[in-house]
């Protein structure tokens, strides 16, 4: 029964849609989304855990749909994003079937682009700083003391505004004048609405060596914007305000991972599915502003050194497919003039995720 119930959580993940590395960045998930291990936490002995984990990509290559804008390359007009994000998150495990996270990341970005400055040269803008944070109460779903195959963990949490929205740079005009004003939404350290986040972890033992994994994450964010102008120091132009992208829009996202795991001794080998999403439309509040909704679809290779107390990982999603959908604004576009738009977006070609984990 146990392993058509993993089967069924699997299929659930598979089917539930999910964004990813560059201008369509989900924040704050890094390798892992969920901090106790899936097989073999010692949530006996240890009541804390300590978990941070990094992650890097560098996005350039543009899409319109799954269509990659080579030109954007060969013209060197591409926007190019660096992002290292450290996630740090401190569990405390209550009992056997319930523990609660804090956890908040400590976010640098730089971005450079000719098309914000004039367009006759590039130049950089930057944020750094704490991002959003979120405390999470998680939940085993099977008893630990009886579930030897099978495992079911359920997270509900909240995220909190606590990272800069308003982060501001200096940007240039095609008149050479430098001008004050808030950086694109892609390296913003926050997205200034308070959210609420729902998880599943599973696994399921196949043998001493094999065991499968299934995870899925999401933010929903009720909050439709949050009034941050996306004029870069200007005046948000006619256009801009009827089609609705002259704000920025708080989106919602998701991310799902499944795979399998491969024991020898003291290390794991993964071999694993990542899909992450910006959403075109939120779940609960509206969707006006501006975004860029998408997914990246990963195959994500990853390994895992275990010792008594620690782990030591690194998963490294490598971009199989990459998509920037419309957005609300496209889609307004598209209804008042009868033309299709739909924007593009910079993704990276992978992701560098690397952590460690220690129960005490």
């Amino acid at each position: 029964m146990r392993p058509i119930i993993f089967l069924l959580t699997v299929v659930f993940l598979i089917q539930t849609k999910s964004n990813a590395q560059g201008c369509v960045a989900i924040r704050s998930v890094g390798g892992m989304c969920t901090i106790d291990n899936l097989f073999g936490a010692d949530s006996v002995q240890s009541k804390w855990s300590f978990n941070a984990n990094t992650r890097y990509f560098n996005s350039f290559r543009h899409f319109v749909g799954t269509d990659e804008q080579k030109h954007r390359m060969q013209n060197k007009t591409e926007v190019i994003n660096h992002n290292v994000t450290v996630d740090l998150s401190l569990t405390r495990i209550l009992n056997r079937r319930w523990s609660i996270t804090f956890g908040i990341p400590v976010i640098s970005n730089t971005r450079t682009s000719l098309y914000e400055h004039g367009g006759a040269a590039r130049h950089l803008t930057s944020s750094f700083g704490l991002g959003d944070a979120r405390i999470t109460a998680y939940h085993w779903l099977t008893d630990p003391a009886k579930a030897r195959k099978f495992s079911l963990q359920a997270g509900l949490g909240i995220k909190l505004p606590t990272g800069d929205f308003r982060v501001q740079d200096h940007f240039y005009t095609s008149a050479g004048a430098k001008v004050l004003g808030p950086v694109d939404q892609s390296i913003q350290l926050g997205d200034g609405g308070t959210g609420f986040t729902m998880e599943l972890n599973a696994n399921h033992i196949i043998s001493r060596r094999v065991s499968l994994y299934g995870n899925f994450f999401y933010l929903m964010n009720p909050r439709e914007h949050n009034g941050v102008s996306t004029a870069r120091g200007g005046t948000p132009s006619a256009t801009a305000i009827q089609y609705g992208s002259d704000v920025m829009s708080v989106p919602d996202q998701y991310m799902i991972r499944f795979g399998a795991n491969f024991t020898f001794n003291r290390l794991t080998f993964s071999a694993g599915y990542r899909n992450e999403r910006v959403t075109a439309k939120d779940l609960v509040g509206g969707s006006y502003g501006f975004r860029r909704p998408g997914f990246v679809a990963s195959i994500e290779p990853g390994v895992t050194y275990s010792l008594k107390k620690m782990n030591l990982y690194a998963y490294v999603p490598f971009a199989v497919q990459r998509s920037r959908i419309q957005s609300y604004a496209d889609l307004e576009r598209t209804r008042i003039t009868g033309v299709r738009a739909q924007g593009d977006a910079a993704f990276a070609d992978l992701a560098v995720n690397v952590g460690i984990s220690v129960r005490f």
